[in-house]
């Protein structure tokens, strides 16, 4: 499965945010990478800050530009406001929802644990990471995977109530995806709009 596979910390630090996760390195060095990354003043131009949110909504999500396009251009063909059903179609993937719902500590740690197949939808195993989940439909953690350390530890403490479109029963390690979330309830800082325009060009 094709996946980024470089060097997270540098891409995070272009973006100024941690948008892989915690990063210690980041909180050291908040400025952009390279030689001159502390000192660069250059002005971006405007189709560089449209090209610089696809980039970070692409790095966000784990989604390669392919993927990304065509989720783009199915968002684009469904009525409503393009930018927001991206994001929606971006938040109902099964490894984000993995990650939403507190069972793995980041979206790369869900994908994992997809591919791997400990995760369960409707009580089906699933290995799609970029299987699209649909209001209604239970994920799950598989019988002989909820002892997995990894999920224990990401569970511990996990504050399930962050996000209202998710509803977590802690008995069953299953969480219930009520419906598509609002726009103002995703708390992604990405710029959708700028993704349109850009796509617009």
């Amino acid at each position: 499965m094709a996946r980024y596979t470089g060097p997270k910390t540098r891409i995070a630090r272009r973006f100024g945010e941690a948008i892989f996760g915690p990063d210690k390195a980041l909180a050291k060095r908040n400025y952009p990478p390279g030689q001159h990354g502390n000192n660069r003043r250059r002005k971006t131009s405007e189709y560089g800050i449209m090209l610089a949110e696809k980039q970070k909504a692409k790095y966000t999500y784990g989604v390669l530009e392919k993927q990304f396009r065509n989720m783009f251009e199915k968002a684009a063909r469904t009525s409503g406001i393009t930018g927001e059903i991206l994001l929606q179609m971006l938040e109902s993937r099964l490894d984000n929802i993995v990650f939403r719902l507190g069972i793995a500590p980041t979206r790369a740690a869900a994908r994992q644990l997809v591919n791997h197949r400990h995760i369960v939808v409707d009580g089906k195993v699933v290995g799609i990471p970029s299987y699209a989940v649909k209001p209604g439909q239970v994920i799950g953690v598989r019988e002989k995977s909820k002892s997995l350390e990894v999920i224990a530890a990401s569970l511990a403490g996990f504050n399930h109530s962050k996000y209202p479109w998710l509803e977590w029963d802690e008995n069953l390690k299953a969480g219930k995806y009520l419906h598509k979330p609002e726009r103002a309830d995703i708390p992604e800082t990405i710029k959708e709009q700028l993704i349109v325009e850009l796509y617009s060009k």
